[in-house]
């Protein structure tokens, strides 16, 4: 039997804004534009197909950012709490530059383009080649807080 993982401190998913969705929306135009000539039925067809399934697979891939118990859960991956040696929050041009050419080689990331603040959560693990994690966050604040918390 196992046991139950730990209510999260802070749990937070990275749904895609409301403006990806809209601008993911052109695929309707454009094969309606291929498909009508074809057939008014098929390119209504192909346009609200093709545009559920990209409204689906934005939906399925959603990662959630998560802290619970001793751990730091960021997608699929898991970082125990025990290996972060410092946590930083950056909003505005700092996240810009975190995200650009402040960015290591080695990092790992959980980067959504549609959210503006990310967490950057430097490891203290000698074995990890990784030198610190960005993860992307609406409330960056607020993971730190649970991060160091």
């Amino acid at each position: 039997m196992t046991t139950p993982e730990p209510a999260p401190r802070y749990s937070e998913r990275l749904t895609p804004s409301l403006w990806v969705f809209l601008a993911t929306a052109l695929v309707v135009p454009a094969s309606l534009l291929v498909f009508l000539p074809i057939s008014i039925l098929a390119g209504c067809l192909v346009a609200v197909g093709l545009y559920g399934a990209i409204v689906a697979v934005l939906v399925a891939t959603t990662p959630t950012v998560a802290v619970a118990g001793d751990t730091l859960r960021a997608g699929r991956a898991r970082l125990p709490l025990r290996f972060v040696a410092d946590v930083r929050v950056a909003t505005g041009a700092d996240a810009v530059r975190e995200r650009g050419v402040g960015l290591h080689a080695d990092a790992w990331l959980l980067i959504r383009g549609w959210i503006p603040g990310l967490v950057r959560v430097e490891l203290a693990d000698p074995d990890d080649p990784t030198p610190y994690w960005i993860i992307s966050s609406r409330h960056p604040e607020e993971l730190a807080a649970a991060i160091r918390g």
